[in-house]
């Protein structure tokens, strides 16, 4: 990784004050690394209670269907079966939703897609609850299938929600929309005439799952005062707690949450899973309740990445100026909202990627169909349109005969620039720069296949079969392969946008142990694998000078963090945490010059620093010990943090200042391409982004890694396939194919650190970014070798060859 540093008329990042070892700014080690890379770390899924019994849900088979009855007498007869719920056993309400109230905790009189929950069955055994699901007998009457829009908008189409009340239902041109958002800027149509060349385009993505490794899981315990207590893998805890509570007919505070062990999330942790079905159960025998779902269940029991189809038109003057962008963007959310609404803001607020355009006219809509429901995941709607933008940028440059990187450092957002909602972007924006860095980075080998022949004569080669495309399937030994070089630029929001109330909680405690000053944080935040409990220690040890800093499990006995998602905890709870230490460190100053500074020197200047666990003055002399400071007395407190506010999009045109923030990220792909096979390697997928600071270096490096190996994946590996009747054909780590440690090329990259003055500490939400730019680079370098035009993703080999 380099830094790079900023080019002229850019501010890097201010200095910091010394600071206890470990702080921000380092690369300071996991806490939970070794234990996750040993595999002694403890998964939800290890969670192990004596006296427990198992969980499990029977699902739907059919996507569309009416539910005559439900006959459990079956199942209940069966030893070791202790509970059999349905819809009629739920003792409040009967459904729930992140953004709407929209989703049976288990399905009343109809199913809506493949996997719905039906009924829950706990035993005292994982296999006897399977066994005992499988005799509930479910009388369907199948019903016609909503698979795209064309059936969903029809005349006489099946209206999948006919009651539905949410705040967008008088906003949408058919009640199977569950959102539109248009963004109108300039006059497209009094523009038009003036471009001088005109592209146009039609793009799909198929559908991406999170594919994380660690299953959906959790254990819930009844409690002796008529609660529960759910430790559990998820993304937010207190926003499980608020759809919980109205469920189980609880309040809030009885329904007590402790983050589990989470191998993974990307998004698909935010929705509820198996949450409600292990409290009900155990609430209902009176014991622990444990679920884990199989790799099978996971494909059915969490939402996936909006499939969607795109089209767009661009026009440009001859010189490359674009004029004007017009879109459609149709994502496909499936049989519930989940958060399908904030989705469509961010695909039509980010539509025409990170680029100048005076005039535009996009429109984004989200269907309800009987397919798998879909929600969040990493990249969150920008995704989808920076394939077909970016696809767009490559003809564009192609019919203009213009190089691909120029056209698109032309037309660069830059500091100052407005977006198409009207929003100014104020803070750095060096779009221009990292495609250049990307460009400039040396080429890798022409033909890194070849090595020398074992024992050969000089000269001779032999061939290296994990570097060829098809690797060690040993298909191709180096003919017909082509090479090509594409890239990819993106532009994502951080953060919860357009009005949300995003907020983030810490408490930090401030003592002396054992003659020792050390500080506890304690936040909701849910660590699915980002880092975060390494960013609150390195934090603390900044802020208050003191290196043994202990971070407490994440939980509900302390205020929201929020959700792990949007690229939003570094700075939110980050923030929190900062703000807290802040005050924290503010009351200790207090304290010592209440004890010790009346009439001492230094006791009254300004600039006061905490500092190996001293008192230092803003020259360097110490004035006391941070334990002869506090004595006995703790200083305990907790804060919340708020970003700058947002607004909502208007509802007609699009125009508000709708994110907090924004992040970039581009790509250089190469890659070799077997054109008789249809087979593809990606040789290098080199990455420059902006991170406003670098917090924690090494981890800042992890999350431009990840997000562009995700983006790899949905290239030219990763897609749910669901068939016209709303059926997943692949539900299994067998058929859906992930990128292994033999896919994923080298990922150069260069880091810039130019500080957002409105964030803390300048830093910008690193995770989403490079998902954006990844998937358009390996395709446009996938075009670039054969000539095809390849407007879906992924890339399949009968796309290559036509078979």
């Amino acid at each position: 990784m380099g830094v790079v540093p900023p080019p002229s008329g850019l501010t890097q990042r201010g200095d910091t004050a010394p600071q206890a070892t470990g702080g921000i700014g380092e690369s300071t080690q996991r806490p939970d690394g070794v234990l996750k890379v040993t595999g002694e770390f403890a998964y939800a899924s290890d969670l192990w209670h004596q006296d427990m019994l198992w969980g499990h849900t029977l699902r739907s088979p059919h996507a569309h269907a009416e539910i005559r009855s439900v006959d459990i007498a079956e199942a209940l007869a069966v030893p070791g079966v202790h509970a059999v719920l349905t819809h009629r056993d739920l003792p409040a309400a009967t459904h729930y939703g992140l953004e709407f109230t929209d989703q049976p905790v288990l399905a009343v009189d109809r199913v809506r897609y493949q996997g719905e929950a039906v009924a829950l069955v706990a035993a005292d055994h994982p296999e006897t609850a399977r066994r005992a699901a499988a005799r509930i007998r479910v009388d369907y009457v199948e019903l016609p299938v909503v698979h795209d829009e064309a059936s969903a908008t029809a005349p006489g189409a099946p209206v999948l929600h006919p009651d539905r009340t949410d705040h967008h239902a008088a906003h949408v041109p058919h009640p199977n929309v569950v959102h539109r958002q248009p963004v109108i800027s300039g006059d497209v149509a009094a523009a038009a005439p003036t471009a001088e060349v005109v592209v146009r385009g039609e793009y799909t993505v198929g559908t991406q799952d999170q594919a994380f490794l660690g299953p959906e899981s959790g254990l819930a315990v009844p409690a002796e005062d008529g609660g529960v207590d759910l430790y559990v893998a998820t993304q937010w805890l207190h926003v499980d707690q608020r759809q919980l509570a109205p469920v189980l007919g609880l309040p809030p505070e009885l329904v007590r949450l402790t983050l589990g062990g989470v191998g993974g999330a990307f998004g698909a942790r935010e929705d509820l899973s198996m949450q409600a079905h292990a409290c009900l159960l155990a609430l209902r025998t009176g014991r622990p309740v444990k679920m884990v779902y199989n790799r099978e269940e996971s494909f059915f029991g969490h939402v996936h990445r909006h499939p969607a189809r795109l089209a767009y038109e661009h026009g440009a003057t001859r010189d490359g100026r674009l004029v004007y962008v017009k879109g459609r963007i149709v994502l496909d959310g499936g049989a519930y909202a989940s958060s399908s609404a904030a989705v469509v803001g961010n695909a039509a607020s980010l539509g025409v990627g990170p680029y100048r355009v005076p005039h535009t006219h996009l429109e984004a809509i989200a269907l309800y169909t009987n397919n798998p429901p879909c929600g969040a995941m990493r990249g969150f709607g920008a995704v989808q349109a920076c394939f077909a933008y970016e696809a767009q940028l490559d003809k564009l440059a192609a019919a203009l005969a213009m190089d691909p990187v120029e056209l698109r450092q032309r037309n660069a957002l830059c500091q100052g620039d407005t977006m198409p909602t009207g929003q100014p972007v104020d803070s750095p924006a060096p779009v221009a720069e990292l495609l250049r860095l990307v460009r400039e980075r040396p080429l890798p080998p022409e033909r890194p296949w070849e090595v020398p022949a074992a024992g050969g004569a000089d000269g001779q080669v032999g061939v290296d079969l994990r570097e060829l495309p098809g690797g060690l399937a040993n298909t191709s030994h180096g003919e017909g392969i082509v090479r090509g070089v594409g890239y990819g630029v993106g532009i994502k929001n951080v953060g919860f946008s357009e009005g949300f109330d995003d907020y983030s909680t810490a408490r930090v405690r401030l003592a002396v142990v054992a003659g020792e000053p050390r500080v506890t944080v304690h936040t909701a935040m849910a660590e699915v694998g980002q880092g975060g409990v390494t960013v609150h220690a390195q934090i603390a040890r900044t802020e208050l000078g003191v290196s043994q800093v202990n971070i407490l499990p994440a939980d509900t006995r302390v205020g929201s963090a929020g959700s792990t998602s949007a690229s939003r905890q570094t700075y939110m709870t980050g923030g929190a945490v900062r703000n807290t230490c802040l005050a924290v460190r503010a009351e200790a100053l207090r304290l010592g010059r209440r004890r010790l500074g009346a009439g001492q020197p230094g006791w009254d200047e300004p600039g006061l620093r905490l500092v190996d666990g001293k008192v230092v003055t803003r020259d360097g002399a110490v004035l006391a010990g941070l334990a002869e400071v506090l004595g006995d007395e703790a200083i305990d407190l907790e804060l919340e943090f708020r970003h700058r506010p947002t607004q909502p999009f208007d509802r007609e045109t699009g125009q508000g200042f709708g994110h907090v923030q924004y992040s970039f990220c581009a790509h250089r792909a190469v890659v070799d391409v077997d054109v008789e096979l249809g087979l593809v390697k990606v040789v290098e997928l080199a990455a420059a982004q902006d991170v406003g600071r670098a917090i924690n270096p090494r981890a800042v490096l992890g999350q431009i890694h990840g997000g562009s190996t995700q983006g790899l994946g949905l290239a030219v590996l990763e897609e749910i396939l669901v068939g016209p009747d709303g059926t997943i054909r692949n539900p299994s780590f067998t058929d859906y194919l992930i990128p292994t440690i033999l896919d994923v090329p080298p990922m150069p990259v260069d880091v810039l650190e130019l500080a957002d003055e409105h964030a803390p500490y300048g830093l910008r939400g690193v995770g989403e970014a490079p998902t954006l730019s990844a998937t358009p680079a390996i395709v446009a370098a996938i075009r670039q070798a054969t000539g095809l035009e390849l407007p879906r993703v992924p890339v399949r080999p009968e796309h290559l060859t036509g078979t």
